[in-house]
């Protein structure tokens, strides 16, 4: 689940305001509500997903990297954290996790493999940012 279908599922679950139900708008027969851009914009709205939702999104997200590093000890998830905590900088996550960069490289080029996702890319950056967020791994 990506997050702009996250954000729709909690847009169907959150509680209305009354301004948001003069807003809805019927699409296909379907009501459709907006999500308030301020929540939007904040991870913070990880505490209104249905805690379902929540579990499948990072079960399908970071389960294949919890699953190879229990096989292999290849610290994907502990890189991939620490990788964005340092906003994408191979050096700085190489530092701050005392290993080489080309050891920072392959781990994430593995996380990518085992994912299908590409973290120079914005919205699987955010997607990761997200279920790390939302897990305990």
């Amino acid at each position: 689940m990506r997050v702009g279908e996250m954000l729709d599922v909690l847009a169907r679950v959150r509680p209305r305001t009354g301004a948001e139900t003069a807003a809805d708008k019927t699409v296909d027969g379907h009501t459709d509500r907006a999500v308030d851009l301020a929540l939007a914009g904040s991870h913070e709205l990880l505490a209104s997903v249905p805690e379902p939702v929540l579990r499948s999104f990072t079960d399908r997200l970071l389960g294949p990297l919890a699953e190879y590093d229990a096989l292999h000890n290849a610290e994907l998830l502990p890189t991939l954290r620490s990788f964005l905590a340092c906003d994408g900088s191979w050096s700085a996550c190489a530092a701050r996790l005392y290993v080489h960069v080309n050891t920072v490289r392959y781990r994430i080029s593995r996380v990518e493999a085992l994912t299908g996702r590409d973290l120079s890319a914005l919205a699987d950056r955010v997607d990761f940012f997200l279920a790390l967020r939302g897990s305990c791994a």
